[in-house]
């Protein structure tokens, strides 16, 4: 068994996964517009908009689509916690993320990790960003 995540987009899916593929050093592994499903003629007004798709970005996979006109909002209770290696990393996708976002906490140092952040990016997704601190076993 295995869950995936699942992003919808405002009609801008391409762009964000183009983005994340640039930024995050993620790979677009497929993108299908409604205008190419074979067999099947694409809803008015969403021949250009992606029906489906799937990117990895540190070694996991994520599928997209746009949502139907009108009907996209941006996620509220949910994240993507974008683990780093280093803080550097951390500094540099929480710059790229957050220009034109939203965030919700800045990039700071905390108890549990060198460089934490959360915030909404420009195409209404919620990210975590950390470069954990090591962390001992929990109390009994």
């Amino acid at each position: 068994m295995k869950i995936t995540t699942y992003l919808n987009f405002g009609g801008n899916c391409a762009e964000a996964l183009q983005f994340y593929e640039k930024h995050l050093g993620g790979k677009v592994l497929m993108m299908m517009k409604h205008s190419e499903v074979p067999g099947m003629k694409a809803p008015p007004g969403m021949e250009d908009l992606v029906m489906h798709a799937r990117i990895t970005i540190a070694n996991t996979d994520i599928m997209a689509s746009d949502a139907q006109p009108g009907v996209f909002q941006p996620m509220r209770s949910a994240y993507l916690a974008l683990g780093t290696d280093t803080s550097e990393d951390a500094e540099r996708f929480y710059a790229a993320l957050s220009e034109g976002g939203e965030v919700f906490m800045a990039m700071q140092e905390t108890f549990f990790a060198h460089r934490f952040a959360m915030l909404r990016d420009k195409y209404g997704i919620n990210w975590m960003i950390i470069h954990e601190k090591p962390m001992g076993p929990p109390s009994a």
